[in-house]
């Protein structure tokens, strides 16, 4: 499968993918938003600004887990962003969320702070960092 950053109009796939890993999906994306595809299997949804982009969703459909299309996903996207200037990466996730955190150490992030109750249902949120570069 090939990695492609999307222009124009979200796919149906990704909104829905997108409501059924989160619950809801998000709309179109600002004008500082990139979205990567991976295939109709996965997708990376980042906000850019200046050399800092911040991981806002990645989902990868439930068939398709396990299988490494999410590492490949990131990993196409940190090298597009690095050519792109950005330096620092951020992201959060549910404390939770055990494969997506393996995931990210797995590939280099490490844990930089902690954001106590940060969803509506009150779970904490894991904050992690990388360095592009």
């Amino acid at each position: 499968m090939k990695t492609e950053r999307l222009h124009g109009p979200l796919p149906a796939w990704v909104k829905a993918l997108d409501e059924a890993t989160f619950g809801e999906a998000w709309g179109e994306p600002d004008t500082h938003e990139l979205i990567w595809t991976l295939g109709e299997a996965a997708f990376a949804r980042w906000s850019v600004a200046a050399d800092e982009g911040e991981l806002l969703r990645v989902a990868v459909s439930p068939d398709k887990r396990g299988q490494g299309l999410g590492r490949a996903l990131l990993q196409a996207c940190e090298k597009e962003l690095d050519a792109l200037g950005v330096r620092d990466l951020h992201l959060e996730v549910r404390v939770s969320n055990g494969a997506a955190r393996r995931l990210y150490v797995a590939s280099g992030w490490r844990e930089s702070g902690l954001r106590k109750g940060y969803y509506r249902d009150g779970e904490d949120a894991a904050l992690y960092a990388k360095r592009l570069g």
